[in-house]
């Protein structure tokens, strides 16, 4: 599993990851575990695998450390 911190929350469902390698990883409120969408904060730890979307790379699995 990758680690990565919440960069940034929309209003929409969806969020990003930053990986720490200057990539941002995308994620959508439905690939959340062990936590609901309102209750993540930007600056939070997570854990998550690398999947693949319509539209590219995403982030799965998406869980609070």
């Amino acid at each position: 599993m990758a680690e990565g911190t919440v960069k940034r929350l929309t209003d929409k469902g969806f969020g990003f990851i930053d990986m720490g390698t200057g990539k941002d990883m995308f994620f959508h409120m439905s690939n959340l575990e062990g936590v609901r969408f309102e209750d993540l904060r930007e600056g939070q730890k997570v854990t998550f695998t690398e999947g693949e979307g319509p539209k590219g790379p995403r982030a799965e699995n998406v869980r609070p450390v």
